[in-house]
């Protein structure tokens, strides 16, 4: 059992506080580009809705991707207009690298984005960021794929929609149902250790932060959705289909080979402090138990056609050694992976070494179940032999499976010491956020390093990265500026 006190692992989730009323609980993000028509009644749309129904305090974020048209322009009018708009200028594309920059620099504990064309009913919205609010979920994703949902949209994109999820589905074993609805939620304590993991910039930064989320444990909270297809969309569907496929490749492989740190993204065992104070909870054993019988069940019918095979040319004992063999090689490597999830080469020797000792225990409960049927009668049935074998494995395999938990793949993550009452527990290690890219009046102008996105900051607050959080209004542009 991972505990709170492990390095890297995210503190249990809390309600979030009321707080003030000046200080914006969600930041709604609108990645755009050359949006110059649409911008204006999406943003006071939503802005409308929120003002009615969202009881905290929150702020809309224009993202704009390096549109060339008079997008920028729009936003800082929207900006100035409405206190609760917020606009940021990127000079590259992306829509992942607009949703990153913004989600790092904002101060509000939930983040969230839609797309421009609002296809999704924004009744939604409530429901998608109550369970980040309460503490419940770590993520929420609108569902356009939901038994609940209803959607209006042509045959084209149902089944190039539906045709990515079950590739999701086949390939990075995702349970989340829909991938891609512009229509999502995060936690930013979560945000800030995920984002650093995820590579893409573009329309499959979506997928990328769900499946490592998913991976990593953390809890995902899907909302039906009603949703109308927007006819005019400029979506390129060929091109976004090959570069999320580039994308499953890269983050299987990555999966595969171990190399992410997932574990810096585990959460307590439960909330409840009373329940951090637990040892020694088992770890996964009904989906340990699936793994393991799955991984046995093929593994007996490889040791099955090997004993056939190899008894072609020699003696039953000799035969059944050999199958033995090798089938607990590839049974100890398949359970690793599969079964335990350890990932990576480190360990992998001791691993199979271990393993040879507990094939040398099935060895003997095989060998002694054929000693004990030749001694019963001479040449018995090569069928016989069979099931004599198959009952020995049954009774070896159940052995294997707590050796294998117990002695080969412990969970070792619940030995950290955990803290006591008069031992504050060690403070978990997400990035500190960057100050808010966001603009007051009187602002200072300054640069987000690496993401191409210019900023503006209150003078007051450029040099007092601890002053109290206000509203946001990022952009004192004069609505008659035609920059």
């Amino acid at each position: 059992m991972r505990t709170d006190s492990s390095p890297g692992t995210l503190p249990a989730r809390e309600h979030l506080p009321a707080g003030d009323a000046g200080t914006p609980v969600l930041d709604v993000v609108i990645p755009v580009y050359n949006e110059e028509k649409d911008l204006p009644p999406c943003v006071r749309r939503l802005h409308e809705h929120l003002a009615r129904t969202f009881p905290y305090a929150f702020r809309i974020t224009i993202a704009d991707n390096a549109s060339t048209d008079t997008t920028p322009l729009v936003a800082a009018r929207l900006a100035a207009e409405i206190p609760e708009v917020g606009t940021v200028r990127l000079e590259l594309k992306g829509r992942g690298r607009a949703l990153r920059t913004v989600w790092s620099a904002s101060d509000a504990p939930v983040l969230a984005y839609m797309d421009v064309d609002l296809s999704t009913d924004l009744n939604a919205l409530l429901p998608l960021v109550a369970p980040l609010i309460s503490g419940h979920s770590d993520l929420a994703i609108g569902s356009r794929l939901a038994r609940a949902s209803r959607v209006v949209r042509g045959p084209k994109r149902e089944f190039v929609s539906r045709a990515y999820n079950l590739i999701l589905r086949g390939s990075l074993q995702a349970r989340f149902s829909d991938a891609q609805c512009g229509f999502k939620a995060i936690r930013r304590d979560v945000a800030q250790v995920l984002l650093p993991l995820v590579e893409d910039t573009g329309w499959f930064f979506d997928t990328e932060l769900l499946v490592l989320a998913e991976r990593a444990g953390l809890r995902i909270h899907e909302v039906p959705v009603d949703w109308v297809d927007d006819p005019d969309s400029t979506v390129h569907i060929v091109r976004t289909a090959t570069e999320d496929l580039k994308g499953v490749w890269r983050v299987g492989k990555a999966l595969a080979t171990g190399s992410l740190p997932l574990d810096r993204l585990t959460r307590p065992f439960g909330d409840d402090p009373r329940d951090r104070e637990l040892t020694d909870v088992p770890h996964g054993l009904a989906r340990q138990l699936v793994g393991f019988c799955v991984v046995g069940g093929l593994s007996t019918l490889f040791y099955l056609l090997l004993y056939s095979a190899f008894r072609q040319a020699v003696g039953p004992q000799t035969a059944n050694a050999l199958a033995l063999l090798v089938s607990a090689v590839a049974n100890t490597a398949a359970n690793r992976r599969l079964t335990f999830g350890v990932r990576g080469r480190g360990g992998a020797v001791r691993h199979q070494a271990q393993g040879l000792v507990v094939f040398g225990i099935g060895l003997a409960l095989t060998s002694g179940s054929l000693a004990a049927l030749n001694a019963a009668g001479d040449s018995p049935a090569h069928s016989t032999e069979l099931a004599v074998l198959i009952a020995a494995n049954l009774a070896a395999t159940v052995l294997r499976f707590l050796l294998f938990r117990a002695w080969v793949f412990p969970d070792r993550t619940g030995t950290a010491p955990l803290p006591t009452p008069t031992e504050p527990a060690p403070p978990s290690t997400p990035t500190a956020p960057a100050p808010p890219p966001y603009a007051w009046p009187h602002q200072t102008t300054t640069r987000l390093p690496a993401t191409g996105a210019t900023a503006h900051l209150p003078a007051a607050e450029a040099t007092d990265a601890t002053a109290r959080p206000r509203p946001a209004r990022p952009y004192s542009t004069d609505p008659g500026d035609t920059r």
